[in-house]
This record gives C-alpha cells, sequence and structure tokens, in this order.
C-alpha cells in the first residue's frame, strides 16, 4: 500500500477522538487571504501547537530544514542547515541562556517550556545582525507577547494539561494576566513528568525526566505603544535520564531576570541576567557500571542587554540601529571516588577552568523599496570578542592542569584571547508580476566565535582515548553565504524554494588527536582544530488548499557538509528530508496526518581511528506517520488529541547521539519513542 493510500485509509478509519503530534509533527497551516511565507523564516504561535513537546528544542524538529540532537527525552539540541551549538543565536524572550554541561545535556532549549511562550520563529542562515555575533546557521526567537489589557478587562487566562502514554508523560500549565489598561501582572506555570518510553521495538529508552517552571512578568504600559517589564522566571529540570551518555542528571536549575523597555518613538532596550547551576553523576539515577564513581557540577552565568532605534526616513527607508552586550562565564569540576563513598570529592579534572567571554557589538540594519517592487536590505556588525581561563593553572589529581593539557596537544598554554569581528549581508528582493511573488538574492559574511568547551575545556582521563581538551589558539569561524530564492502565491496556493552555498574559513571542527597539523598527539583524545569547509543544501516547501474542506503541505530539505581541509564529511549532518501534510478542516474540527520522510544517510565521520568518530553510524532510511485532530468545543474550551508513529516504527534521526546505555545496548543510537497516544485540553478564560 503506497504513503498516500495508507494516510487516506486511516483517516476513513480514525474517530473524530485521534490525533497527533510527536517532535516530528507540523503544526496545522491554512492557505488563506495574501500571507507569503519568506523563504527561511518560520513564525509560529504556541497556541497551535499539538501534542506535548518536551521542550522547544523538540518542538523545533517539526519545522523544514530544523533537525535536533536526542540524547534522551529532554535536551533536544537543534541543528539549522547543518549547524548547531553556538552556531545559532537561540534567545529565549530576548536572553541568552547558556547551558551548564559540557555534553550539552542542557542546551538553551531546555530551558524553554512552549506554554510559557507565546510565539516561536526561526529564521535560517544570515539573514540579520541584530541578535547577536554568528548565527551563521539561523535565529531562533521564543518570545513572549503579552497584550495590553483592554478598557474594562481586567484578567484574562488559560489553564490545560495533557497526557502522553507510551513515556506516562503528565502535563499541566497555567498562564493568568490581571490587572488594567495601565499595567499587569501575568503569572505562568509548568509542570511535565515523564517517563522512560520504549521505541518501536519495545525496548525502554533511558529518558525520563521532570521539569517544573514558574514566570512572573510586571508590566506597565500607559499607552498602545510604550512598555515597560519586569520579568523573573525559574526553571527546574530533575531527574534526567540519558541513553546518549555515561551519566545523568539529577538537577539543571535556571535562574532569569528580565527588563525590557519600549517607546512609541522607536527605542527598545533589554537587560537580562541568567545562571544555570547544573549537576551530572553517574550513579544517583543509575546503577554504577563504572569502576568510580564521577560528579561534576557545573555553574554557567550569562549577562548582557541590547538597545536599538527604528528610523522611518522621509523616502521609506528604514533603519535600526543599535549596540549589544554579552558576558559568559562557566566553570565545571570533575569530581571523582570509590563507590563506597557518597559522593566523590577528589578533584579529577578542572572541565571549565573559570572561563569568562564577553561579545559586545553594534549593528546597523536598512531596508528602502525599489521603483515599487523591489526591496533592498543591508546589515552591517562589528563585534569586540575577549576571552580568558583563571583557572588553567590550578593542578588537579595527580598534578594535571588545564595548562598541561593545552601545552601537550596544542604545543603552548592558554592565554587571553581578542578579536574584532565584522559581519553583514546584503539582500535584494525582485517583485513579481502583482504583488504575486518575489525572487531574491543574498550575500552574508558571519563571525562567530569559540565557546567555552572549545576553547577551554580540560578533561583528563587515564584512558587517553577519553580526555577532551579545548584549543586556546583557535581563530573565529568565518561564514560566507550566498543565497537565491524565490516566493510565490496563486489563489489555492504558494511555494518557496531557496539554494544556499557556504564558504567556511577556520570552521571549528570537533575531532580526535591523530598528530595533524598542530595536533601534537596521536592517543585518539578528542580536540578542536581550525579547518576549512564548505556547506551547501536547498529548501523547497509548499501550501495548497485542495478545496473547501482539505488541505495539503509539502516540504524537502537537504544540505551537504564537507570537510575541505581533509576532504571527508562534516559529522552530524542530516540527509535529504521531506514531509507531507494532509487536513480536513469542518467548522471548529480539524483532522489530519503528518508523514516524515527521511532518506539514508552515508556521508558520515564515523571512524574514531581516522576522524571524529561523533557519528554513530550510517544510518538507515525512515517514514514516521502522525495523526492529529483538534475541536473547539466552544469558546472556552479545546480539546487536541493524536498518535504518534503510528505505524510502531523503530527509528533514529541520523543526528542522535550514540546509546552507550549499559542496561539497554541493543540500539546503536538513542532511538526515537514507539506509538503514543496523546490527549491535551485547554480551558480559556
Amino acid at each position: 500500500m503506497t504513503n498516500r493510500s495508507l494516510i487516506l485509509a486511516l483517516f476513513a478509519i480514525t474517530p473524530i477522538t485521534l490525533l497527533a503530534e510527536e517532535p516530528t509533527t507540523l503544526a496545522p497551516v491554512t492557505v488563506e487571504g495574501d500571507y507569503l511565507p519568506e523563504p527561511g523564516i518560520s513564525e509560529q504561535e504556541t497556541e497551535e501547537i499539538m501534542g506535548t513537546p518536551a521542550d522547544a528544542g523538540d518542538f523545533l524538529r517539526s519545522i523544514p530544514g530544523v533537525s535536533g540532537t536526542r540524547m534522551g527525552g529532554h535536551g533536544i539540541d537543534p541543528i539549522i542547515r547543518g549547524q548547531s551549538q553556538n552556531q545559532l543565536n537561540i534567545l529565549l524572550d530576548g536572553a541568552y541562556v547558556h547551558g551548564g554541561c559540557p555534553n550539552r545535556m542542557d542546551p538553551p532549549t531546555s530551558y524553554s517550556p512552549l506554554e510559557t511562550y507565546d510565539s516561536v520563529t526561526v529564521i535560517k542562515g544570515s539573514q540579520t545582525v541584530r541578535y547577536g555575533g554568528g548565527g551563521s546557521g539561523g535565529t531562533v526567537l521564543l518570545e513572549r507577547k503579552t497584550p495590553r489589557l483592554n478598557e474594562g478587562q481586567y484578567f484574562r487566562g488559560q489553564v490545560g494539561g495533557g497526557y502522553t502514554t507510551n513515556a506516562d508523560t503528565k502535563h499541566l500549565f497555567g498562564d493568568v494576566t490581571a490587572g488594567n489598561t495601565q499595567g499587569f501582572a501575568r503569572g505562568m506555570i509548568e509542570y511535565q513528568d515523564a517517563a522512560n518510553y520504549k521505541d518501536g521495538s519495545d525496548h525502554e529508552t533511558r529518558s525520563a525526566y521532570s521539569t517544573q517552571t514558574g514566570n512572573l512578568i510586571l508590566g506597565y504600559t500607559p499607552n498602545d505603544k510604550t512598555r515597560l517589564e519586569l520579568g523573573l522566571e525559574a526553571n527546574r529540570n530533575d531527574d534526567v535520564l540519558y541513553s546518549g551518555a555515561g551519566m545523568d542528571s539529577p538537577q539543571g536549575d535556571n535562574d532569569t531576570i528580565r527588563v525590557k523597555y519600549k517607546n512609541e518613538w522607536g527605542t527598545q532596550a533589554e537587560l537580562y541576567y541568567s545562571e544555570v547551576d547544573h549537576v551530572m553523576d553517574n550513579y544517583s539515577l543509575r546503577e554504577l557500571t563504572a569502576p568510580m564513581k564521577m560528579r561534576v557540577p557545573a555553574k554557567s552565568k550569562t549577562q548582557g542587554g541590547r538597545i536599538s532605534h527604528d528610523l522611518l526616513m522621509e523616502n521609506e527607508m528604514e533603519w535600526t540601529l543599535g549596540l549589544d552586550y554579552q558576558h559568559n562565564n562557566r566553570d565545571a569540576n570533575r569530581f571523582v571516588g570509590p563507590p563506597s563513598v557518597a559522593n566523590p570529592s577528589t578533584l579529577q579534572s578542572i572541565m571549565w577552568p573559570d572561563v569568562d567571554l564577553t561579545q559586545m557589538g553594534i549593528f546597523a540594519e536598512m531596508q528602502m523599496p525599489v521603483r515599487d517592487v523591489n526591496l533592498f536590505k543591508v546589515g552591517l556588525r562589528y563585534d569586540r570578542v575577549t576571552s580568558e581561563a583563571n583557572r588553567i593553572a590550578q593542578a588537579a589529581m595527580g598534578g594535571m592542569t588545564p595548562n598541561h593539557l593545552y601545552q601537550k596537544y596544542y604545543g603552548k598554554p592558554a592565554d587571553a584571547h581578542d578579536e574584532n569581528n565584522i559581519g553583514g549581508f546584503i539582500r535584494y528582493e525582485h517583485g513579481l508580476g502583482d504583488e504575486d511573488g518575489f525572487v531574491f538574492a543574498s550575500l552574508s559574511r558571519s563571525v562567530r566565535t569559540a565557546d567555552a568547551t572549545e576553547r577551554f575545556l580540560a578533561t583528563n582521563n587515564t584512558d587517553l582515548a577519553q580526555r577532551w581538551v579545548g584549543n586556546p589558539d583557535l581563530a573565529p569561524e568565518q561564514h560566507h553565504q550566498l543565497e537565491l530564492g524565490i516566493a510565490w502565491q496563486q489563489d489555492r496556493w504558494d511555494s518557496n524554494a531557496s539554494v544556499y552555498y557556504n564558504d567556511v574559513t577556520d570552521y571549528i571542527l570537533r575531532d580526535r588527536a591523530h598528530a595533524q597539523d598542530g595536533i601534537w598527539q596521536n592517543d585518539n583524545a578528542t580536540i578542536y582544530r581550525n579547518v576549512d569547509a564548505e556547506l551547501y543544501g536547498f529548501e523547497w516547501a509548499t501550501r495548497i488548499k485542495l478545496d473547501k474542506y482539505f488541505s495539503g503541505r509539502f516540504s524537502l530539505d537537504y544540505v551537504h557538509a564537507t570537510n575541505a581541509s581533509d576532504d571527508r564529511p562534516i559529522a552530524q549532518t542530516p540527509p535529504l528530508t521531506s514531509t507531507i501534510n494532509l487536513e480536513y478542516q469542518y467548522a471548529r474540527f480539524r483532522l489530519g496526518g503528518n508523514l516524515l520522510i527521511s532518506a539514508q544517510q552515508t556521508r558520515v565521520d564515523d571512524n574514531m581511528r581516522t576522524g571524529s568518530g561523533l557519528d554513530a553510524e550510517k544510518t538507515q532510511g525512515f517514514n514516521v506517520l502522525d495523526l492529529y485532530s483538534y475541536l473547539d468545543i466552544n469558546k472556552q474550551t479545546a480539546i487536541k488529541l493524536g498518535i504518534n508513529n503510528v505505524l510502531d516504527r523503530t527509528y533514529a534521526y541520523h543526528v542522535n547521539r550514540a546509546n552507550v546505555d549499559p542496561f539497554n545496548p541493543e540500539p546503536i543510537q538513542v532511538n526515537e519513542p514507539g506509538r503514543a497516544y496523546w490527549l491535551n485540553l485547554t480551558f480559556t478564560f
């Protein structure tokens, strides 16, 4: 039976109560009006999201061109156009929140329960300079937009909950705003608890977690265009289990303070302070299988701000001028001890030796119409970057200091590092017909600096292949991208497509020590070095209104990434991927299905003896079907129901971590969940 026939058959036999979502599910979209999606930009209101994503990273994998690395049930690390980690600028309501785990158990998206945000915007590639340096892969904006209360309105709110089988996931949230036209207080809470899920082969996957979030926003709104906000947020991620790591995380806490201001003259300002306390160990949440207990407490503190001003000139030229600042400090130790001790206390490694990384930038963006139907955009920014580590001379077990490790692998100790980085873009859009579409071309340069792990990590092990050492002398990545695209709309459909080429100088490659140029050892330790690289690919998305009741969507995306210096693939690159959606809508009821199709990935870097070994293996292609339905029972009550992975497939995204779970050694990678039924209820008042 073909996939299309299968979808139609399932629609025919599925009762009104069945519906779906999964990390691979696209939220419903109806083609209507004159809205024309811009290539490379996706914006989604969170109330439209189906199912119960574990966090924002889980949801982002539903967007075409976005993948994500799974290590367990929580903390999906997004990948956009083959780029990840701090190649992406991820802002949580205007704030940068850098995680506390060197192994990225807690990427920024792990501290972002979607029910506490109002919208998610993904800007792929280098299309803006407003949100900090770098961002060569893209920018993700999770935003809270609290509307001003109307005259005579004193409160509004929404409460809801859900349940998902398989992982026995229970979910509750509340969002209440009280006040008047002059100001408001908005409180949000979220709770989610999940057990281990089973994959399609009925293998239990270490993936349990528990999250709790509280958020308070106090706002002053004297008129529609003036606003002052103070936000206080606390995230708690507890007892998070990982199949893709040798440790679990009993604690992951994040506290963030935000101050935001904007006025009717186009000035906006934001200040934030974020602190992450993260603990991981190999004994408190699992049976000890290693010869020694290990515990890693880590801290990550980020503070910064942004101020900008919008100007509209008489010739309809629009300017945005601004400056931003960000400072991040990271500190982490690894302690070891025999199985007999309650908590290990011997300092074995200074993993992050009190690292300070500071970025200060100024930026300008301008756009102007050209001959009515054309548009010209340009942006430019300058960043001053400084980095240093303050505990590089402190000795751990055996007298080993971070500087000893840097000297051993790179031939020199660490010192303070300064950079002056210049980035920007030029984009020209040419209108087609009577505002039915446009074609565009853009050329950009973006520069991103090495993070604390890449530059200063200092993990010592008696097993040399388990050592992991940053490179203090890394040059910043310089991305030079060319992108061409088209967007087109007719009465019943719209489509957009783009192709891009990215030539990268000094790409920061995570690799293994094989006595390459600049690497003094050949002991298979994990190291970092600069190489030349090239990435290219394409994206295509189409929406169509088939008739009064049926609509559909289709997407296709591909990225090809190569380490040009060594002529080998770059690890953790997603394969060719496609999504197909068909939806039926009648009055206040929707029923739909999503089919995710992933090709096999044979371009891998999976050999530790000659390469990085970051890919677990070549991965087979797969297709996964989800079903969903949505019913507005009345103006206050909505119910969503669905089935994820209807056919109970056993599969893993190519970019998922290698499975290292000693209690379930059969899977090669961390597999995705098997079949799961889910239910969500929402009450609005």
